[in-house]
């Protein structure tokens, strides 16, 4: 006998086909987008925890664009600090030249040069900004334009303009280190130095011709000074260098922190390919089987039997 109430049997098989279409559209998200879903709601209990390990993510990022930047910095100063050491040893070698000569022609010309280098070294900018000025970025940490300059002051220490406000830098939650150097704690012991050759010019005359007794004298005296400021400037490079060691060590450490929470976000949110496109295949399979049967309830239908 032919079945001519067929009411429930369409609900039924329609709620199916509806389903089934349901099921490969999400499968089919999946495989289009790689991920499992694409919102928190999607994620249900795991949702806080992928918050989370997102917010560490972003301050991970942060620090590692922090210590990228400091790592340009830190070569900025290096170039500097050695080229101030060796303004220094410059200086020393000039003097010392000299002495071997037993004449003083071009010594106070040869270690005006190496003043306005390491003046310039001092006056050192990165992004802009004055490296050894302190907190006063904006303002140049060294106002002397010439060797001559030095004895227009008491002191050297007038034409130092930068603060005490020693530069320091975060590399992760828990650590802050020190990662600049001031001006007038590089360029003090050298620029006195300077300064007192240049108030022996100032009472004595130039160093020309054959040089006297006194001023060798002098000159003999003046190797340890330089040669105190070519140390302590060196000893600020090697600093540095400590400093550059220990950023591109703490970069590798957030780096190996970001590959590991790229891996436990990826845990969450990304789709097992493989699975995702056999159910979409069994979705795909499934919406045919529906629509098929659907087809063939339709032919069972009392307006198919009546006509």
């Amino acid at each position: 006998m032919n079945r001519v109430a067929t009411g429930n049997s369409y609900s039924q098989v329609l709620n199916d086909l509806m389903r089934a279409q349901v099921r490969q559209q999400e499968a089919n998200t999946q495989v289009s987008s790689g991920k499992t879903a694409s919102d928190l709601k999607g994620f249900a209990r795991q949702a806080e925890t992928l918050l989370a390990t997102r917010s560490i993510q972003t301050k991970v990022e942060g620090f590692l664009t922090q210590g990228k930047t400091l790592t340009a910095k830190l070569e900025s100063q290096d170039l500097a600090l050695t080229q101030t050491a060796d303004a220094a040893a410059g200086a020393r070698q000039a003097v010392a030249e000299a002495l071997a000569t037993g004449r003083g022609d071009a010594l106070i010309s040869e270690l005006s040069s190496w003043f306005s280098s390491a003046s310039d070294s001092l006056n050192a900018r990165f992004g802009g900004r004055y490296l050894f000025a302190g907190g006063q970025v904006d303002t140049q940490p060294v106002t002397a334009a010439s060797m001559a300059d030095l004895t227009t002051q008491p002191t050297v220490a007038a034409f130092f303009q930068n603060d005490n406000l020693i530069p320091t830098s975060q590399l992760d939650e828990s650590t802050t280190i020190q990662s600049g150097f001031l001006a007038d704690d590089l360029g003090a012991g050298l620029f006195d130095a300077f300064r007192q050759v240049q108030a022996f010019v100032d009472a004595n005359g130039d160093f020309t011709g054959q040089l006297s007794v006194t001023q060798e004298a002098f000159l003999q005296g003046m190797l340890d000074d330089f040669e105190t400021a070519r140390s302590d400037l060196t000893d600020a490079t090697a600093q540095n260098g400590l400093i550059q060691n220990r950023v591109d060590k703490t970069l590798e450490t957030q780096d190996a922190r970001k590959s590991m929470l790229k891996g436990m976000v990826g845990g969450i949110t990304d789709v097992d390919m493989a699975q995702a496109i056999s159910r979409l295949q069994q979705a795909q399979t499934t919406v045919q089987a529906s629509a098929q049967v659907f087809s063939a309830l339709s032919q069972s239908s009392l307006l198919e039997l009546l006509s």
